[in-house]
């Protein structure tokens, strides 16, 4: 077996010594690459982000910025990672090091004060700068920033808005780096000033090529193992023998338990380069999702083929946590407030269960059983998410929380519903936050189906939907509160269809 070694800005560097739970922010630090921060430790305020080379959907590969804090080093056994301080392009003699496009717009307009999250807001904005579809839907004549060097696109010029520059740099690469001091503005000018790769940028050559391949990683130390299987039959045994390791695929939830909670496990076992959970499906009949897919990955494939998880991935977290959080994982963990439940509930989706007596396929509306509990065997993954067609026309998510982006849920609603010569066909309504498991809401269900879409019905429908789950009090929101965003969401549903159909 050879040797856990990662490149880190071109270098090749072997991994231990570092324990298996060592993540990614602390081997780089310990290595002199100080850069990279903590912050949050939780995946909040990506002052830790780093650039890893991952496949892509463009071109061969993808430079993605992900959160270092959260990721165990072990799982990038074999990858190629760059930092803040491997973005600057050096000179073999001794000159000074010639700052990369990104890093001198932050600087010349003031893009940072006390600067301890500039380095993630760096390799934040470098991961969105090396986008290669970036510019695809911007008006071109417009240049990236004036002529005169003052302020870039301010959301009045062809080719941008409040949240998008003329440069077709989208801010949502940002939603999940925090800063305290300096304020977003010019940062938000330094986004929106930057130009395309020059064909001698080093980085962007590199997206020609293809990332390096996964490797099966037996990491084994005195205090754990971290485990990569090269193949789905692999992983069934390796679960077969070790019944009580910890299955990660971005480690977007088990991360922050191993940081705040100091949790640790004698095995963790990583699933999300596995080929046969990788694989994306769009059939007549149906959509397969492979459930190691990172949520970014599936946005730019499906690419609003599902309009209703393209409402989805912009609200779940951040676009830093979207670079590593599966479908896979948000199912498995089986909490009641993830989002991408309720959504999946409306589309009534099922999943394909894959394990050593072999594979089935279990309804969405099935698989929940408690608290973070599921009809999930010991030793069964979930292999893929399975959507079926055709999809309903008329559909919306609404998440209910106290922060528009990168936040928890309070209460989630997803509606999918069918409407024709204005009475309701069908309706599936998935809900999140209101029980002890996504539910769907049945009885509102039944309350629409074959009655007009009107006010009147909807109105009463509403009144049904604000007594559905079982809602409590927490510190996000109360129960009270909970069932009326209930109602609340239904009737701004039936607002919006109706303004659409009046315009």
């Amino acid at each position: 077996m050879v040797a856990a070694r990662l490149t880190v800005n071109g270098k090749e560097t072997p991994i231990s010594p570092a324990a298996p739970h060592t993540t990614v922010l602390d081997f780089l630090r310990e290595r002199g690459l100080t850069g990279t921060k903590e912050g949050c430790a939780e995946g909040e305020c990506g002052a830790c982000s780093v650039l890893v080379a991952r496949p892509g959907v463009k071109k061969p590969t993808d430079w993605v910025a992900v959160n270092a804090c959260l990721v165990p080093v072990a799982a990038l056994d074999g990858q190629e990672v760059v930092t803040s301080e491997g973005l600057a392009t050096t000179d073999p003699s001794g000159a000074p090091a010639v700052l990369h496009p990104v890093q001198e717009e932050m600087a010349v307009r003031g893009g940072s004060q006390c600067g301890y999250c500039t380095p993630g807001f760096i390799c934040s904005m470098a991961s969105e700068y090396y986008r290669p579809d970036r510019c695809a839907h911007t008006d071109r004549s417009e240049p990236a920033a004036r002529a005169d060097g003052t302020g870039p696109c301010d959301g009045t010029v062809p080719g941008g808005d409040s949240e998008h520059g003329p440069n077709g740099f989208d801010l949502h690469a940002l939603s999940g780096n925090l800063c305290r001091c300096t304020g977003y503005r010019p940062i938000r000018d330094a986004a929106f000033a930057v130009g395309m790769p020059t064909q001698d940028d080093p980085l962007a050559r590199r997206r020609e090529q293809a990332p390096p391949e996964p490797v099966a990683t037996q990491y084994v130390r005195d205090d754990g193992a971290f485990l990569r299987p090269g193949t789905l039959a692999d992983a069934v045994r390796l679960l077969r023998e070790r019944p009580g390791a910890m299955v990660v695929a971005g480690s977007t939830d088990w991360g922050v338990e191993v940081n705040i909670r100091s949790r640790r496990a004698d095995c963790v076992i990583a699933v999300d380069r596995l080929p046969e959970l990788r694989e994306l499906h769009v059939g007549p009949d149906r959509i397969e999702i492979g459930a190691a897919l990172t949520l970014t990955e599936i946005e730019r494939r499906l690419a609003g083929e599902v309009p209703l998880l393209a409402e989805l991935f912009p609200q779940f977290a951040s676009r830093l946590i979207r670079n590593s959080a599966t479908l896979g994982g948000n199912l498995g963990t089986g909490s009641p407030i993830g989002d991408s439940p309720p959504v999946l509930l409306a589309l009534g989706a099922s999943l394909v269960l894959t394990g050593a007596d072999g594979e089935r396929e279990v309804p969405l509306c099935d698989y929940f059983t408690g608290y973070r509990q599921s009809v999930r065997r010991p030793g069964e993954l979930i292999r893929a998410v399975r959507i079926p067609r055709p999809l309903s026309p008329v559909t919306a998510f609404h998440k209910i929380a106290k922060r528009r982006f990168d936040d928890i849920s309070s209460v989630a609603v997803a509606f999918a519903l069918d409407i024709e010569d204005g009475t309701v066909r069908t309706a599936r309504i998935g809900l999140g936050g209101v029980a002890a498991t996504p539910i769907r809401a049945l009885v509102t269900e039944a309350a629409l189906e074959g009655r007009p879409w009107t006010a009147e019905s909807v109105e009463a429908a509403a009144r049904v939907l604000s007594t559905e789950g079982t809602p409590m009090d927490d510190h996000r929101a109360s129960a009270g509160y909970r069932s009326a965003m209930l109602g609340q969401s239904l009737l701004k549903l039936y607002a919006r269809t109706t303004e659409a159909v009046s315009s």
